[in-house]
């Protein structure tokens, strides 16, 4: 059998908006592990974020952080790519001064500048509550990515004051925030190395702007049905919507499940 590489989106792909994992993508995926292929998430979420659902999955790979930490067998790191420290001084400065909280995402831990913001509580609830209050977070351990809360109207100030990161809105309220030039291919170009599995032997299903990067790069890609119109442009593969087991008929399209 020639193994493949199957990434999957977290957040609209294997789980629903309301965070409810459907059975038939836990079938699936358990199918395609027991065909011997490499089941992998890809997701913009912090590591520590989708340990649960991974081991209810029973997968043990992950690229992290959109793709700033890549992860075998649960705990050997591949890649890991951590925000500049005096780059992020100066942005959390900034963002002190404009009133805007930032989460900042360590390998095992996420902290706030501040404690239970408005903003922070509106973007993570129900699923997660606002993470603790530490504003030094960052001097104390490798952060690979944050979360700068503030309204699109005024993304523009950080995007001309710090041209080293890369800003992805995935909120009206809330960017994330990697190394310029980062994307979820980062980690999954390590990952594909690390394997020995050719680009053409790899899948991935998204439904978000920040996985088009991803699309570009695999052999073949599935947006959901529930993606916008701009990330199933960018797809080789258009499938059913989550809901109605959009997973499994693009795994089948594509020959990979019966």
């Amino acid at each position: 059998m020639n193994q493949k590489l199957i990434l999957f989106d977290v957040d609209g792909t294997l789980i629903t908006h309301d965070k409810k994992l459907p059975l038939s993508n836990k079938r699936a995926v358990q199918a395609l592990i027991e065909k011997g292929h490499v089941v992998a998430i890809a997701t913009g979420r912090a590591s520590s974020l989708i340990y649960d659902l991974a081991e209810e999955l029973n997968i043990d790979t992950y690229v992290s952080f959109n793709g700033q930490c890549a992860v075998v067998k649960k705990n050997e790191v591949i890649y890991k790519k951590p925000l500049p420290l005096d780059s992020l001084r100066k942005l959390s400065e900034a963002a002190a001064s404009k009133g805007h909280p930032i989460i900042y995402m360590g390998q095992e831990h996420l902290r706030s500048s501040v404690e239970n913001h408005k903003h922070i509580i509106e973007c993570y609830s129900p699923e997660f509550s606002s993470p603790p209050a530490d504003p030094l977070y960052f001097e104390k351990c490798e952060i690979y990515q944050s979360q700068l809360f503030m309204r699109e109207e005024e993304e523009h100030f950080y995007r001309d004051s710090f041209e080293e990161f890369k800003f992805i809105r995935w909120h009206p309220l809330a960017v994330d925030i990697v190394s310029k030039g980062g994307s979820k291919v980062d980690g999954i170009a390590s990952l594909v190395k690390h394997l020995g599995i050719s680009k053409e032997d790899v899948f991935a299903f998204g439904d978000g702007i920040n996985d088009i990067e991803m699309f570009q790069f695999a052999g073949k890609s599935v947006a959901m049905g529930n993606a916008p119109d701009v990330v199933k442009k960018a797809a080789t593969y258009v499938t059913k919507d989550i809901l109605d087991d959009g997973i499994y008929h693009g795994l089948k399209h594509f020959g990979l499940l019966k």
